[in-house]
This record gives structure tokens, sequence and C-alpha cells, in this order.
């Protein structure tokens, strides 16, 4: 289970503790970090599988582990598609338990970590996909679909 306390700061808004933003829906982040080859390789895919969940009951979002301005630039417009946290000093990312980018995850309202997966590989993120599905009554993205990358391992956060 996650400590409810810490802080998530939006590009766009005041920072909250992470049981505000777990009021209503699970939290469904992808993490990245940016400048790595690996976050910028899936950058598309990533967009394509958070884009599925748009009206699904759950809260898609980007989680960056820079300053708002580095997750910004990083981002360009898929910034302003989804809520999108910035985490310059990790504190999130160690929050959740992630040890690499890109990660992906389902954050119940209680703030335990239903699914996680690190990397990409998309057998785990489609785990994690079922795992939202069977949360949200929600059909989950294609994994992997044409144009995805393939597999590999993340970058340490």
């Amino acid at each position: 289970m996650v400590a409810l306390d810490f802080e998530l700061t939006p590009l766009n808004g005041d920072s909250r503790p992470l049981s505000e933003w777990l009021t209503t829906f699970p939290l469904v982040p992808v993490v990245l970090a940016p400048y790595t080859h690996e976050s910028a390789w899936i950058l598309d895919t990533a967009r394509r599988v958070l884009t599925a969940y748009i009206g699904a009951d759950c809260r898609p979002c980007w989680i960056v582990a820079a300053s708002a301005d580095a997750a910004k630039q990083f981002l360009g417009p898929y910034a302003d598609e989804f809520l999108t946290f910035a985490d310059p000093d990790g504190i999130a990312v160690k929050g959740f338990g992630f040890e690499s980018a890109p990660a992906f995850a389902l954050v119940r309202q209680d703030g335990n970590v239903v699914a996680k997966a690190e990397g990409w590989d998309p057998k785990s993120w489609r785990a994690v996909a079922e795992a939202i599905d069977t949360m949200t009554e929600w059909t989950r993205p294609q994994l992997p679909a044409e144009g995805d990358p393939a597999p590999f391992s993340g970058t340490s956060l």
C-alpha cells in the first residue's frame, strides 16, 4: 500500500496529497524519465494506451520525473492531453515504488498499486490494462499494436 500523504504536482495547478487525487477514480499513470531513449521510444504507445481510457472510470495521467518545464518540453502537446504531474525530486515515483521508466500502473483509491509494469513489455502492460478493465468495466487497448517498439528494459529512476 502506498502512503497517501505525498504530494502530486500537476503542470497547471496546485500540489495536493495523493489521497485527494484518488477521491473519485483510481489513478492510471504512465511514468516517464525525460530525455532517456526508453521513455522517448514508448511515448506514442503510452499516449495511445492513455487515450483508450478517456471516458473510463479512472484518471489516466503522466508522471514525469522532472521539473514542470522539462515535462512540458519532453511531452510537447501530449502534456495538454492528459493530467500531467511533474516529479522533479522523485517523491511520487519512489512513493509508488517505481524503480525504472517507462512504467504503467493502476493505483486504487485506497493507495494500493494493484498492477504495475516497468520497462516496455507488452505482456506486462497488457496485464495492467486487464486490471484496469476489470475495475472499470472498460475495454483495454490492443497491446502490442502495429508500430509499437520491440520490448526493452527501462532506465533506472
